[in-house]
């Protein structure tokens, strides 16, 4: 069983990601396993995760980071264990140590890892994040960013300060599905197919896919202000936590250098857009997402050397208001 991304090979030397393995749902049922209570849960979260920044994006959008705390680990893997080798998130000794990281608040957990382990004596998968944790039970509930965010979509609302914010609306599931299903082939998931290649040809077939599905982004939204129509939705979250990333790390670390995100002009734009939305521009912390893809990644990057740009500015005007008249 793979222990980080870095394991989960193919023979062929392609990158093939593992499902996760925590999948309970929290409900707006009061009786239920776990019901949805002010207070109860925390996400624990990396800023340099695009996984775990989707659920933060949706505490921040939806209003409801004071019905669910959270917590940051330290942004570059360090040992787990001293047992063993492996290498993963692991949280600051003091909340002081690193800016946007802090202390394991209710387990005084040292790394991702014990998480799981004291919900799990016996787990033998990786040690991700993000994670969705019970404190009154004192373990995971779900650790599959898909799952999350729909919880918070809907079961919280009643604690929400945005409830009226549907990010996955009836009407536009069957479309938002579609779109996600090749947005994660390409996009999301393609970005690690790149950049976690070990031989040519994977890597080949992956570029050439993130570059299909980037042009397509492109056309749609050169006559739309959103990639799934008129609103902001889901595939929105989950599309911008890529291509916020994109000139930043994947160009360079991950070898997605074909074209950069500022030489699309409506991808450009629309990344601005989305960065503009009340709260969301807090769940972007650059400075752990470059510190992690290229300090954790020896076998990309051996000396762990940051590059100094390129600093894009995303508070700076868009024309995505346009497609609003």
């Amino acid at each position: 069983m793979a222990r980080s991304a870095l394991d989960e090979m193919s023979e062929s030397g392609a990158f093939v990601r593992t499902p996760s393995t925590f999948r309970n749902l929290i409900s707006k049922d009061p009786n239920s396993t776990f019901p949805a209570e002010a207070g109860r849960y925390h996400l624990y979260v990396s800023y340099a995760c695009p996984w775990a920044s989707r659920c933060l994006a949706y505490l921040k959008i939806k209003g409801l980071d004071k019905a669910i705390s959270y917590t940051s680990v330290k942004p570059i893997w360090g040992r787990t264990k001293d047992s063993d080798d492996h290498m993963g998130w692991i949280f600051p000794a003091s909340d002081t140590e690193e800016a946007g990281a802090g202390v394991d608040p209710f387990n005084g957990a040292k790394s991702i890892r014990e998480l799981y382990e004291i919900a799990s004596t016996n787990y033998a998968g990786k040690y991700t994040v993000p994670v969705l944790w019970d404190k009154k039970l004192k373990t995971i509930v779900n650790n599959e960013s898909e799952e999350i965010i729909r919880m918070l979509n809907t079961e919280f609302n009643e604690l929400a300060e945005n409830a009226a914010l549907d990010l996955y609306p009836s009407t536009l599931q069957e479309h938002i599905n579609e779109v996600n299903s090749w947005v994660y082939d390409g996009i999301n998931n393609g970005v690690y197919k790149c950049g976690f290649a070990k031989k040519q040809e994977p890597y080949n077939e992956a570029v050439n896919k993130l570059y299909e599905a980037l042009d397509k982004c492109e056309d749609i939204l050169s006559k739309q202000r959103y990639i799934t129509g008129k609103t902001l939705t889901e595939a929105d979250v989950r599309l911008f936590a890529t291509l916020i990333r994109f000139d930043e790390v994947y160009a360079v670390h991950f070898k997605c250098n074909k074209k950069l995100l500022r030489e699309y002009p409506n991808l450009f734009n629309y990344t601005k857009d989305i960065y503009q939305i009340p709260g969301m521009s807090s769940t972007v912390h650059m400075e752990h997402i470059k510190k992690h893809y290229y300090g954790s990644h020896p076998s990309i990057n051996p000396f762990g050397i940051i590059p100094s740009g390129p600093n894009i500015d995303y508070t700076t005007p868009h024309d995505r208001e346009k497609f609003s008249s």
